[in-house]
């Protein structure tokens, strides 16, 4: 039971996070990662030499700390947690190991003067009602997946029925299920966990879905990353007709049943999730404004696809811009997407519904300007391809 006193205490400690948060988190990671190899496969270790899933976490407990008497002015922060979670096939057993590494690494990094024994049992407390609402938020999501007509529980084989190169980067993997039944209809933006084991050691990724639900296969668009392990092991290793092991999908960046024209900016691979959204749309009969970004004609995935909707649905709309563009691109603009060609291409009415996607600067760039060109933030929406972290 977290009392007043233990909140007050918590929230004492925000200065504390905000000045070295990502340090304690640092040392967590250390602590966690070196001494319990069963969590390991559910972190990026890329994201950790990156820095990026410290950041993340030292964000995370910084929210919780400053809104731990108001846990509903989280926001979208603990759906997005829960479906991370999802997505890995995190476990109830797995959070005594995270809390036992977390109140270590207060103690040791704030040091026993700071973090006094009434310091760590306030934030044992606190990490306890985390753990039991993410728990249960968990729970009921993979309740709900495996009951569903086409769902099922833990990791599924998938057998690769093709795989097709979409641009020098990305290589898309059709799957179908190993024992030939149903697949769950996952819904536009969603993306699936996949276990695989690389040089003898196991490694878990999202992916996201890149087309709409059939019924009968999952596609995912997998861009080649320098010295990822997962991303070459698919693109080079896997073949028509191996297997993959697969977690149900998840994932709260969805496309939101709505009226209004529709919006969908990417960047590079974060083209993969917005096509489903638009085969959604266009269904639909929404007016859609498609805008993608490249860095130049060669890693431009699914562009032929994306012309032969625009020819064929008079609502679409699509622009494409080119870091480095020669004249037979045919591009709409060349250089970074600036917020005065971002307004020639946005409808004239900024009561829209916006997605987008892609690299951390060019995502803190299109939040700054779709707030400058009117677009109301409650219809602005966006999703990291790693662990969330706030958008400056």
């Amino acid at each position: 039971m977290l009392t007043d006193r233990q909140k007050e205490i918590v929230k004492s400690t925000v200065p504390l996070l905000e000045t070295g948060g990502e340090a304690l988190t640092t040392h967590f990671y250390k602590i966690m990662l070196g001494e319990y190899a069963e969590v390991r496969p559910l972190f990026n270790q890329a994201h950790q030499q990156s820095g990026a899933q410290p950041r993340a976490l030292a964000n995370s407990v910084l929210m919780y700390a400053k809104h731990i008497d108001k846990l509903e002015n989280l926001g979208d922060l603990p759906a997005q947690i829960v479906n991370k979670h999802v997505a890995l096939q995190v476990q109830a057993e797995h959070y005594p190991i995270v809390g036992t590494c977390l109140l270590r690494a207060i103690r040791e990094v704030l040091g026993a003067e700071i973090a006094t024994d009434e310091v760590i049992a306030a934030w044992g407390a606190a990490y306890q009602r985390l753990a039991d609402i993410l728990i249960a938020a968990e729970r009921s999501v993979y309740d709900r997946t495996a009951e569903a007509e086409g769902g099922w529980r833990g990791e599924r084989a998938f057998k690769v029925e093709k795989k097709v190169e979409e641009s020098a980067e990305i290589t898309s993997f059709y799957l179908v299920p190993a024992d030939g039944g149903a697949v769950i209809a996952h819904l536009p933006g969603q993306y699936i966990g996949l276990r695989a084991v690389v040089d003898g050691v196991e490694q878990r990724r999202n992916y996201s879905l890149s087309a709409p639900a059939n019924g009968r296969s999952l596609r995912i668009s997998v861009k080649r990353e320098a010295g990822g392990k997962v991303s070459n092991f698919l693109h080079d290793q896997v073949q028509v007709g191996d297997t993959l092991q697969l977690f149900p999908p998840a994932g709260h960046f969805t496309l939101q049943e709505s009226s209004k024209p529709l919006v969908l900016i990417s960047g590079g691979v974060g083209i993969t999730p917005t096509l489903p959204m638009l085969a959604t749309a266009l269904a639909a009969q929404r007016p859609v404004t498609f805008i993608h970004c490249a860095r130049d004609r060669s890693v431009h995935a699914f562009r032929e696809r994306i012309d032969q909707l625009a020819a064929e649905h008079p609502q679409l709309t699509r622009y494409y811009c080119y870091d480095r563009a020669v004249p037979e691109d045919a591009v709409d603009a060349e250089g970074y997407l600036t917020e005065q060609r971002l307004g020639e291409w946005l409808p004239a009415s900024r009561d829209a519904d916006v997605y987008f996607l892609g690299p951390r600067p060019f995502m803190r760039v299109l939040k700054r300007s779709l707030h400058s060109l009117g677009v109301p933030d409650k219809q602005v929406r966006y999703e990291f391809f790693g662990p969330a972290e706030a958008l400056a």
